[in-house]
């Protein structure tokens, strides 16, 4: 028997979600931060800076993520051209992201559900390089804290909402978290939702695109009991705001506050699609082999005499095929399986998507 037709509960399906830091060297949290003078000053500076977690020129260096400021009337960036005034490179970014977070580009961005103010017309961003996220991020893994000494208030603890709340917010089918004041996906007060005064939330993060945008309004306004802490965004219409590097070194740990350690703790996580395919030889399969050396070339017959009353067989490997006999995978056992009239087996397979 050189084939078994294998039955439907011979096939099960199995999901596992698999969870690992996003940094380089699976380090849990990203502690030295470094840029590239090169890439700032070149024709991607003007829209994003992207950070290392070494020396840019290093062998190991690898980006770990890029920061971008948004503004929707070009405040903060040169405009492309001086004779059409407001349209600048962060009159790019929030175009790109109203797009793909809204998916109108009439929409404005709102920070949380208790909001009332007027549609915020700027944010940063910090995009995870691809590289270094799997499938998505993990909900309740960031900690993020950010230094000023602008303000009275000298640092911010932030993570996501993700304890707080049931279910996220949707945008379309992307999952988005409220950025509050807090740790590990919950406000640090049981009483409070993490949100600022007068601000609404200090963001969104939107694990399913690997990507945090924090409110600059609610970042920056340090008047009591807002909970900014002035990082110094530039709103100022063509001109060059270098806003990226502000948050930049509010993230580094560039501006030293006693007692406070730069932090910046994120997780991704990947769920994996197990298919296992169990094969099960019966006692009276498989026992003789299709060996070419098994038979004399010359006569057809058995060159063995006593496999013809005892035959056995050793399998090694296991192969998968449709129904037009085309191999489509191939499985090899750790060590021969001795197999005979008195012995069955069965292997399971196991394919990972």
């Amino acid at each position: 028997m050189a084939f078994k037709r294998l039955d439907p509960e011979d096939f099960i399906v199995s999901s596992d979600s698999v969870t690992s830091t996003v940094w380089s060297n699976n380090s849990p949290s990203l502690n030295t931060y470094f840029t590239s003078s090169t890439q700032k000053e070149g024709t991607s500076g003007p829209y994003y800076l992207s950070v290392y977690q070494t020396a840019s020129n290093s062998i190991s260096a690898a980006v770990q993520f890029q920061i971008a400021y948004a503004n929707k009337n070009g405040g903060g960036g040169v405009n492309f051209d001086s004779s059409v005034p407001f349209v600048s490179p962060t009159t790019t970014i929030y175009g790109q992201y109203r797009t793909l977070v809204l998916e109108d580009e009439n929409a404005a961005f709102t920070w949380g559900p208790t909001y009332t103010g007027s549609a915020d017309n700027d944010f940063y961003v910090i995009s995870i390089e691809r590289a270094r996220y799997k499938q998505s991020l993990l909900p309740g893994s960031l900690n993020l804290t950010l230094k000023s000494s602008n303000s009275a208030y000298t640092a911010l603890h932030l993570t996501d909402n993700s304890n707080e709340v049931t279910l996220p917010t949707f945008y379309g089918t992307m999952r988005a978290y409220q950025l509050i004041s807090g740790s590990n996906g919950s406000s640090w007060d049981p009483n409070s939702d993490g949100f600022t005064t007068n601000n609404g939330s200090y963001g969104l993060v939107l694990p399913d695109i690997s990507t945090i945008l924090l409110n600059a309004k609610a970042l920056d306004d340090d008047t009591s009991p807002n909970g900014g802490i002035n990082i110094g965004t530039l709103t100022t219409a063509d001109t060059f705001g270098d806003n990226p590097s502000k948050l930049y070194n509010a993230i580094s740990g560039s501006v030293t506050v006693s007692g406070v350690d730069n932090i910046f703790e994120l997780n991704s996580q990947e769920t994996l699609t197990s298919d296992y395919v169990f094969i099960r030889a019966r006692n009276s399969e498989f026992n003789y082999t299709e060996n070419p050396s098994f038979i004399s070339g010359s006569t057809g017959e058995v060159i063995y005499p006593y496999f013809i009353n005892n035959p056995q067989t050793f399998p090694t490997t296991v192969g998968l095929y449709n129904d037009s006999n085309d191999l489509l995978a191939v499985a090899k056992l750790s060590r021969p399986i001795q197999k005979d009239f008195t012995k069955e087996a069965l292997v399971r397979v196991k394919l990972d998507f």
